[in-house]
Order: structure tokens, then sequence, then C-alpha cells
């Protein structure tokens, strides 16, 4: 079985970015522009996951014992 290449969150966004260009140039063909936007969408639900775990991650402060915390702001020692 083959396995899916893992694609980077850099090459996800470039790749969004060329979309935005391309439709906002407006000599797209509608039926090319709906799908170009589809895809859009759908590399823009990626990237905001990716984002969103990335947060999640970055929130937590591991503790001298291991353990997990959230973080705040408050929080002055680690």
């Amino acid at each position: 079985m083959a396995t899916k290449k893992e694609v980077k969150f850099e090459d996800n966004l470039a790749e969004l970015e060329a979309i935005v260009r391309k439709l906002e140039s407006g000599d797209v063909a509608l039926e090319d522009a709906i799908a170009e936007f589809q895809k859009g969408m759908k590399l823009s639900e990626s990237l905001k996951k990716t984002l969103n775990e990335a947060e999640q991650t970055l929130v937590k402060i591991v503790n001298k014992d291991d353990s997990e915390t959230e973080f705040s702001p408050e929080q002055k020692e680690y």
C-alpha cells in the first residue's frame, strides 16, 4: 500500500496564496474559478486545523515532574 506524502504547512500556504492570486486576477473561466475556490477552501480548512493543533500544543507547559499545565500569562515560573 502506498503512503501519502505528508505536505508541509508552508507548502499548503504557498499553494493557497497562488490560488488567491489566480482568482484575484479575474482571468479565470467560471468553472475553473469554482474548482480553484473549492480547492482553496479545503487548503484553508487544513491550515486552520494545523494552526489550532499547534496552538493547543504550545499553550501547555511541562512542569518539572513532567505533568502538563495549561499556560496562563500570569505564570512567572515554569
